[in-house]
This record gives C-alpha cells, structure tokens and sequence, in this order.
C-alpha cells in the first residue's frame, strides 16, 4: 500500500514536469510549445506552432497515462507514459542537432534550457513511479484467497498401497460403497425343506425313535398268486 502512495506520486511529479516543459525555454530561447510535432519526424523548421499541436501533445498524452494507471494501480500504463515522454525528447534533441548542426548548453540562453531538463525529468521520475508501485495484481490474489477459503476434503486420500479401502470404512470394495454400515448377507438356497410337508412331494420319512420299513409304504409288495 505504502508503495504504491509512493510511486504514485513520484509519477504524478513527473507528469507534471514533464507537461509545464513546454511552456518553458528548450533551445536558443525558443519555448518547446513552438515546436510542432511534425517537426520531429520532418525536422526542425522556425515555423511557429499551436499549442495543441506542438510537443505539447504527447506529454498530455503521457500525463493522462499516467493518471489511468495511478488509479487502476498499473505499472505499465506508468511506464508507458515515462517512455512515451523520453522518447520525444531525445526525438527532438536528434532533430535539433541535425538543424543545428550540433547541440550546445550554455548559461548565456545559448543551448539547451531548463525546458528540456523538465522533461527528461518527468520521464525519469515517471520511471522511478512504475517502479516503485507494487500495482494490484499480487495484493489482489491475496485478497482473493483470504476471502476464499481453501475446500477441505473430508476424507484423505487411500496410500497407493490400499487402493480397495475406500470409502474410509476401512472395508474392502467398490468405491461406490458410501454406507458406514455391512451391506447384509442373503442366505444362499438350498432348496425345499425335506420335513415341510407343503413342500414334499415324497412319502415321509419314518417317525424318530422306529426303524425304517425297508418296503414302499406307497407300493407294497403283493403276494404272488397262487397256483
């Protein structure tokens, strides 16, 4: 929190440096608003320029970059404004030393001025604000897994040894079985009852406690006849 306070203001400084430069003395007593900015790409001329379109305008670009990225806490939108700022900057220097013929300071008012010191200056301090600001992305994944709790498993995960013990009933078998309890066993069939007369379809079997008629009480055995 406490860097990105400071790396915003360390970029808006540098805005705003970099926006007053025009309005001050850059080469020769010449104000960079009198710069055109088709100057920098067609080379330096004495013809006089508005000020919406003088060098003015991509440092009121960069400034609004910067602010953009001061509230959305974005880092690139700041450096992007820095190096939109030194860009024309040394694109004007290039293009004055080439009309010139070379490029001179002095502290007669001959040379460069004060004017082009306030704008290497925004852009570097634009730069020095990037990087200073955290920006949003890390502080906003923390937030989020604050709020978001992590989902617990209720039940750990098997040893590859013990794949079959799952569900944790520590019972063997499918991992469709979710009840705590045995599933119950069904007694197989053997058949009907021999001693349920619903369910015999033979003679009975002789009372306990008698020998067994060795005859078929059904057929008995008939005495052969006589001759």
């Amino acid at each position: 929190m406490i860097r990105n306070i400071l790396g915003s203001l360390v970029a808006l400084a540098g805005a705003a440096s970099a926006v007053l430069s025009p309005f001050r003395d850059w080469y020769d007593g010449r104000a960079g608003q009198d710069y055109r900015v088709r100057d920098l790409f067609e080379g330096i001329t004495a013809t006089e320029s508005g000020v919406l379109v003088s060098i003015l305008l991509p440092f009121l670009f960069a400034a609004l970059l910067v602010i953009a990225g001061v509230v959305l806490r974005s880092r690139i939108a700041v450096a992007l404004a820095g190096l939109v700022v030194l860009g024309f900057t040394i694109l004007w220097m290039v293009r004055q030393g080439q009309a010139a013929g070379s490029l001179t300071v002095g502290g007669d008012g001959a040379g460069l001025q004060v004017g082009v010191v306030n704008a290497l200056a925004g852009g570097v301090l634009m730069l020095i604000g990037a990087l200073l600001m955290r920006g949003r992305g890390r502080g906003a994944a923390r937030a989020r897994a604050r709020r978001e709790p992590e989902p617990v498993e209720p039940y750990g995960a098997p040893p590859a040894d013990q794949v079959d013990m799952w569900p944790p009933t520590q019972e063997p078998g499918m991992s469709t079985h979710t009840s705590p309890w045995p599933e119950p066993e069904v007694d197989p069939y053997t058949g009907p009852d021999p001693h349920d007369p619903r369910t015999r379809s033979y003679p009975q079997a002789p009372p306990p406690g008698r020998a067994g008629d060795p005859r078929d009480p059904v057929h008995p055995p008939q005495r052969p006849p006589e001759a």
